[in-house]
């Protein structure tokens, strides 16, 4: 199980979706993180362990001030829990963040496909195959959009 919180508004993004992580953290709690959308840009920040952890390795992360974000919790079904495998994930292009709830079940499918079309044909994990679904479509999944592509959002 996974949980996953978002905000959009006027107050700091990164407390509040921190709450709500903690708040979350019955669901799953290897791993969490959370991408922040600002005028600098897009970053991921993302940690092993519990919220707790990712609060540790945000303290030395320099300015994260950003009204747009969204975090994730996680407990691994498939894919060993450690930083890499936290969620959120960049696209291939980093303008987007992906977080993503439940299993792929015919990733195998989509990863053939995904070869076929030479799209990052050395997939080997459930994150950069996520990713890398967007170059051909937009599956459902919690997306934060990034400058240039205009006024940033969150669906």
């Amino acid at each position: 199980m996974c949980g996953i919180v978002a905000y959009v508004g006027q107050q700091e993004a990164l407390p509040i979706i921190i709450k709500g992580l903690r708040r979350l953290e019955y669901r799953g709690y290897d791993s969490a993180g959370v991408a922040l959308l600002d005028d600098q840009g897009l970053g991921i920040y993302k940690k092993k362990g519990k919220v707790s952890e990712l609060e540790k390795h945000l303290q030395g992360n320099g300015n994260l001030r950003s009204k747009i974000g969204i975090g994730h919790t996680r407990w691994a079904t498939h894919g060993e829990p450690n930083d890499v495998n936290a969620h959120p994930h960049y696209s291939s292009s980093e303008h987007l963040a992906i977080i993503h709830n439940g299993i792929i079940e015919n990733y195998e499918v989509l990863k053939k496909d995904l070869e076929k079309k030479d799209i990052n044909s050395k997939v080997k994990r459930i994150p950069r195959f996520s990713s890398s679904l967007l170059k051909i479509s937009m599956p459902i999944m919690t997306v934060a959009w990034k400058k240039p592509y205009g006024w940033p959002f969150i669906r």
